[in-house]
């Protein structure tokens, strides 16, 4: 099936009115990108990395994007939108621009093109993440498979954060250890936990679209058997004491409960957290070594970090 992408270029002060347009020209949806969220401030709820691409984005106003399937009426649908925002401009709505394209979209194409562009990853000695649809053989008779979807959301599991912690987790998780995994995200760290021997892996995630994206990753691996996805926050959902705690979370979070990672970790346990800007690395250090932890080793890649840091 083909689809027209109509594309709008136009002010923050006509968005509303020109997505109802949109809709009630047939559109079930509409996509807004604005100019000015490239500089926003933003209020994380689950311990999110933001990073957008300015290349997503208008240089100044704001597009709005609607869909809709080609037929034999499209031109006249599209004539009548553009006579319906022009003529928004007598209601004293400044409508900007108004730079309006239209592009064909194929909608095989469009469910499939993306997937161009992930393959294969080496990231640690033992770890290749590989996406679903690739056919890869190993390399090394060691080597673990960690299969994604990046479809399923939350990443394809190279992110330099995540690429630490799968470093990390390989030094230290042993046969029958027991791991926590906190924000699991895409589970990766409780797949690669599981694949490493743990006998036990909790992994918990605030976010239910998170908890269903790793409870289905897990599946696909395998090793459901010995990772379980919990929803909640940080470590609420946990009780019993953990050899291994990993929290690929923002710094802001993980310094909110150093104290309660230090209670769950057994004595000799290890606590890995990462998600760590460079400018927080002293700052974070600072509150695991106030909670009683013990700086084991401090890995950096680009400008991110992440600790190992062990309980006495």
């Amino acid at each position: 099936m083909t689809w027209t992408e109509l594309s709008i270029l136009t002010t923050n002060e006509a968005v509303e009115a020109i997505s109802n347009i949109l809709h009630e020209a047939g559109a079930s949806g509409v996509v807004i990108e604005d100019s000015t969220e490239l500089g926003k401030e933003r209020v994380d709820q689950f311990g999110e990395i933001y990073a957008l691409n300015p290349n997503d984005y208008p240089t100044s106003g704001v597009v709005v994007k609607a869909y809709l399937p080609a037929s034999s009426f499209l031109a006249e649908t599209v004539e009548e939108i553009k006579l319906a925002i022009a003529n928004l401009s007598n209601f004293d709505i400044n409508i900007g621009e108004n730079n309006f394209t239209t592009t064909e979209v194929n909608e095989e194409d469009w469910a499939t093109a993306w997937k161009q562009y992930y393959h294969p990853v080496k990231i640690s000695e033992r770890f290749t993440i590989v996406p679903t649809w690739e056919d890869y053989t190993p390399v090394n008779t060691d080597e673990l498979m960690i299969e994604l979807d990046p479809g399923m959301a939350f990443g394809t599991g190279t992110h330099p954060t995540t690429v630490m912690c799968l470093q990390a987790l390989e030094k230290v998780v042993k046969p029958d250890d027991v791991v926590v995994d906190v924000g699991t995200g895409s589970g990766v760290l409780a797949i690669a936990a599981a694949m490493l021997g743990a006998k036990k892996v909790h992994a918990l995630d605030l976010d239910e679209v998170a908890v269903k994206s790793a409870r289905e990753n897990i599946e696909l691996n395998k090793v459901q058997h010995i990772a379980e996805v919990f929803h909640g926050n940080l470590l609420e959902t946990v009780s019993d004491p953990a050899d291994v705690v990993v929290a690929n979370i923002l710094a802001e979070i993980i310094m909110t409960f150093t104290d309660d990672a230090f209670s769950i970790v057994k004595p000799g346990g290890l606590y890995v957290t990462s998600g760590i800007i460079g400018a927080k690395k002293e700052d974070v250090k600072s509150a695991l070594i106030k909670s009683g932890f013990v700086i084991e080793e401090v890995l950096m890649m680009e400008d991110w970090v992440a600790i190992i840091a062990r309980r006495p």
